[in-house]
């Protein structure tokens, strides 16, 4: 079910997204070479308790992942695009790593990624990094009241294709509110002027995720973590965005 947000319960939302958008501000900001994975997670965990937030992950437990999550972050590095579970490894010079968060404040969810660089960029990753962003910028931009949801998913569709990367369907955005994930799906491909009508009070989370040579995936042994089919990279990039009357308001924005 499709749940609208008045605008008193966006402006609770945002305070969520404000929080989300300073953990993963702070956990950017704290990757470099030598740096676990573990210690990400511990980062985001001790952030979660002090704020007396909620995580949405540790004991999140979907019909596709092995077990509950048991982390409060999500760490996909280099192949690893989605649902990456941290584990004891220390990133690497030229290491690419997207970092997925979600957490409730007061009951209100939000939910956004950013795929930084470790180190010394490769081109390629740079390149991956940049189409992924103005994909979500141009999904944020199509997410207009009296729109379609196909004109999101179109917009973001036409960045990827341009620049010659395929696009997979079986992981997108999605609706958020008192739980991380809920109605619409939000794929990153689609239809202009198809799809719900986008009403003001609707909040999704948009998040455009490429491969660099692949659309496809496969699960690894720790039957959490997504990797592209031929070992190429991934980069992932998500904000929470309200439909209002007088546009898309990214809740997740981070300084």
């Amino acid at each position: 079910m499709i749940e609208l947000r008045t605008p008193a319960e966006i402006e609770k939302m945002r305070v969520a997204g404000v929080f989300v958008g300073e953990v993963l501000t702070e956990l950017a900001s704290r990757v470099a070479v030598g740096m676990n994975l573990l210690k990400l997670d511990q980062i985001a965990h001790d952030m979660i308790r002090a704020r007396g937030a909620e995580s949405c992950y540790i004991d999140y437990h979907p019909s596709f992942g092995a077990s509950p999550f048991g982390k409060v972050l999500c760490t996909s590095v280099n192949d690893a695009v989605l649902h990456g579970l941290p584990h004891d490894y220390r990133l690497r010079d030229g290491d690419m790593i997207s970092l997925d968060f979600a957490a409730s404040v007061d009951g209100w969810v939000s939910d956004s990624a950013v795929t930084v660089i470790v180190g010394t960029p490769r081109p390629a990753d740079a390149r991956l990094i940049d189409t992924t962003t103005r994909a979500l910028d141009a999904g944020i931009a199509a997410a207009q009241p009296g729109g379609r949801l196909g004109d999101i998913s179109a917009a973001i569709a036409a960045v990827a294709l341009a620049d010659g990367y395929t696009i997979n369907t079986d992981f997108g955005g999605h609706g958020v509110g008192r739980t991380m994930h809920g109605d619409p799906h939000v794929p990153n491909n689609g239809r202009p002027g198809r799809g719900i009508h986008l009403d003001a009070g609707l909040v999704i989370a948009i998040e455009p995720w490429f491969l660099e040579t692949t659309d496809k995936l496969v699960t690894d042994r720790d039957g959490w973590t997504l990797r592209s089919a031929d070992g190429s990279r991934g980069a992932h990039m998500e904000h929470t965005v309200a439909v209002t009357a007088d546009g898309p308001l990214v809740l997740s924005a981070r300084a």
